[in-house]
């Protein structure tokens, strides 16, 4: 199957300038959406093994996905544009909002808002996760590991509160060594 691919650096900056803007709260639900079914730069399964990629690299998941993408199509200056789009509009906005919600944060209605945006930012991850769970089942570690990989992950962050860097280091090392004797088999 072959992908659609970006006309220009500058169309990579526009849209994930679009994308940096739509992602209130998070935006990895809307990276999926806008990469996978907008745009169809990548297929499901390449979201989710750069996706994977980017969660092990320091610096925040879609800042190094949008890299990944504008580097995949147009090297380093894709990767630039990429970046672009995704930091200058938001950066300017937090800054304005910083300043604004310095004013008003102990204002109740200023609370209640942030309160109800996190529900909203709590319910698209979770979303987003839902919709990256068929690619567990296309594994080369089997249907089976990989949902015990996936269970095992949320066992330690949810339940026995491991810290990040030992759930990344355990489960994800035993993740990767199963995926590379899948493949290798």
């Amino acid at each position: 199957m072959s992908r659609a691919a970006p006309g220009s650096v500058l169309e990579i900056f526009r849209v994930f300038n679009r994308l940096a803007l739509q992602g209130f709260g998070g935006v990895l639900p809307v990276a999926r959406h806008v990469l996978v079914d907008e745009e169809g730069w990548l297929d499901a399964d390449d979201f989710v093994e750069m996706l994977a990629i980017a969660q092990v690299m320091p610096g925040p998941n879609v800042v190094n996905l949008a890299l990944m993408v504008g580097h995949r199509h147009f090297g380093l200056r894709g990767a630039l544009g990429a970046l672009g789009g995704m930091m200058l509009m938001p950066a300017l906005l937090v800054i304005g909002l910083a300043v604004l919600y310095g004013r008003l944060a102990s204002h109740p209605i200023a609370v209640n808002a942030v309160r109800g945006m996190a529900a909203v930012s709590a319910g698209l991850i979770t979303s987003t996760g839902l919709k990256m769970v068929p690619t567990l089942f296309r594994s080369p570690m089997g249907r089976s590991l990989a949902l015990g990989l996936a269970v095992a992950t949320a066992l330690g962050m949810l339940w026995l509160h491991l810290p990040l860097l030992v759930v990344v280091l355990v489960i994800g090392g035993l993740g990767w060594a199963l995926a590379w004797r899948g493949t290798s088999t």
